[in-house]
């Protein structure tokens, strides 16, 4: 038996025989060109059909980690402009040789100078520029033949793959994928998790595994090849169970999530885009407890209309069938811009005109998104969100603006419901002064993604600090607990929407607290409906070890 360790980029065991793939990288030759704005051209139409190759896995995949979602922004940012592709530019029109021979000649460049560094930020950004060579080439007619995986399911193992050679397997013939190329938060790793494919990633591939028997934990990141009979029995039993606790979690879909002391709490989801609703439905999630309208600003060429919107909104509204859908208004700047929004370059971005500050900023683009949901709100029990709220003066602008919206809307007789509003609570100053801003709307949401950021002081981006970012850091805890109780002294509800809430580990701590409701990704919903039907919402009713056995 042999043990390999390696880094699991979507949880699951799979167990199976090995099929070993491989495929050379595109090997172009040099040749030179007569017509340089020919290739040129050529380039320019690759990464258009690049640019929304990769749009459509952030769209249609399923709901993503922010860690995954920031990597697919960056790769669009690469195909955009900055050093890589002035490089590839450069070099088509100085050595006049063909697009895909430049893009090549530039990875792999790139890759030689920066293969010895040690920064995880760099050797982020050279795969980065590596999936995103393959891509263009591609794109310029390289391909590759579609990979048999025979009558049999097999565990994949290869150096790389493209996201196009997982999309076009069989999918029942795939177990899992074993990977040396790539990390968790690449195409591939992305594309496997909206597959529900166990994955491991950074694993030394071998050629002489193929044919053998193999186990893959995902939970561990661990590969076995030609396991002994008593890890293989253990597995199997555990892959049973695996499949049980997924079967049983679909069972939960239509429970009620009650606490085992009788508590209710409601249990929403966060979603991206339209495409997510479904899933809402699917895992049985009470509502939407965060619709992330940024979807309808970014990867496009200019603002979208206010019918645009409205359509939008009125999906979600009637899919939902009744069902709460809370819309956060839009959260442009820091790391999410458009060109055609010409957001100026800001020394520190994250702590810059984002959110609300941008809206309030561009009124016209604020109010038509403002007009749209309540134009919608018509058709479902819709409900508005502000993200990134620090001060009262915010909200005495949001007013005002509601008020003009809705003055417009009665004088042309168009029906809306006065919907529920609620604040996203991201920073201690909002923290700070909760028990203020509850009092001016009907629930606060916490964001905790940012909140840790803000509270820590650290750049949840920088991966020289994913070893000391503490999301479940004492201040952060305290913050919540201050949070839900001034916001219930205020008379209003409050929720979890960040990361946080989807911690089966914290459910129990969170609803003692007195926190109302969660919001998760959809994937998450059934597992934390497990935790809630599983906790106690006061520690006195918790049953002793002997009332357990009596």
């Amino acid at each position: 038996m042999e043990i390999y360790k390696g880094v699991s980029a979507f949880a699951g065991i799979a167990i199976g025989k090995i099929l070993y793939y491989h495929r050379g990288e595109y090997q172009i030759r040099q040749s030179m060109v007569d017509n340089v704005k020919k290739e040129l051209d050529r380039l320019d139409k690759a990464r258009t059909a690049v640019r929304e190759q990769i749009q459509h896995m952030y769209k249609n995949g399923c709901p993503l980690p922010k860690e995954q979602e920031l990597t697919l922004k960056r790769q669009i940012r690469l195909l955009s402009g900055g050093s890589f592709q002035r490089a590839v530019e450069s070099m088509i029109t100085t050595e006049k040789v063909s697009a895909a021979y430049a893009v090549q000649t530039t990875r792999d460049e790139l890759a030689n100078v920066f293969r010895n560094l040690e920064d995880e930020a760099v050797k982020e950004q050279i795969e980065n520029i590596r999936e995103i060579s393959e891509l263009l080439i591609g794109a310029m007619g390289g391909s590759h033949a579609r990979i048999n995986l025979g009558d049999e399911p097999v565990i994949l193992a290869a150096e790389q793959l493209s996201p196009n050679e997982l999309l076009e397997m069989n999918k029942s013939r795939l177990l899992a994928v074993a990977m040396h190329q790539g990390s968790i938060i690449s195409h591939v790793s992305i594309m496997a998790k909206s597959m529900a494919i166990p994955t491991l990633v950074e694993v030394e591939i071998q050629k002489e595994w193929d044919g053998h028997l193999a186990i893959v934990d995902g939970y561990t990141g661990t590969l076995y090849i030609d396991p002994e009979p008593e890890l293989l029995k253990e597995y199997r039993i555990r892959h049973q169970a695996d499949t049980e606790e997924r079967e049983e979690l679909l069972r939960l879909r239509n429970q009620e999530d009650v606490t085992a002391d009788g508590r209710k709490i409601k249990l929403l989801a966060n979603i991206g885009n339209l495409d997510d609703l479904n899933t809402v439905l699917y895992y049985g999630a009470t509502g939407i407890g965060l619709l992330r309208s940024e979807f309808q600003y970014l990867g496009r060429e200019n603002y979208p209309r206010e019918n645009e919107l409205f359509r939008a909104y009125k999906k979600v509204a009637e899919d939902m069938e009744g069902r709460p859908a809370v819309i956060r208004t839009v959260d442009l700047g820091a790391d999410r811009q458009a060109d055609y929004m010409a957001i100026p370059d800001e020394t520190n971005p994250m702590m810059g005109n984002r959110g609300i500050r941008l809206c309030i900023d561009r009124k016209k683009m604020f109010k038509a998104q403002l007009r749209a949901i309540y134009r919608a709100s018509a058709y479902g029990n819709l409900s508005l969100m502000y993200p990134m709220i620090t001060s009262e003066e915010e909200l005495d602008e949001i007013e005002e603006l509601i008020r003009e919206v809705k003055k417009g809307l009665n004088e042309k007789n168009i029906p809306y419901k006065n919907i529920r509003t609620g604040i996203m609570i991201e920073t201690p100053a909002a923290v700070m002064i909760s028990e203020e801003l509850g009092k001016r709307v009907d629930f606060l949401s916490l964001g905790t993604n940012d909140l840790t950021q803000y509270t820590l002081a650290m750049d949840r981006q920088n991966l020289l600090l994913k070893n000391k970012y503490n999301d479940h850091h004492p201040a952060l805890v305290k913050m919540i607990r201050m949070v839900t109780e001034a916001g219930h002294r205020s008379g209003c509800n409050v929720y979890i929407c960040g990361e946080l809430a989807a911690d089966s580990n914290l459910t129990e701590k969170f609803i003692q607290m007195g926190v109302d409701g969660l919001s998760v990704v959809p994937a998450c919903v059934l597992p934390i409906r497990k935790a809630i039907r599983a906790a106690y919402a006061d520690e006195a009713n918790r049953p002793t070890e002997q009332n357990k056995t009596e």
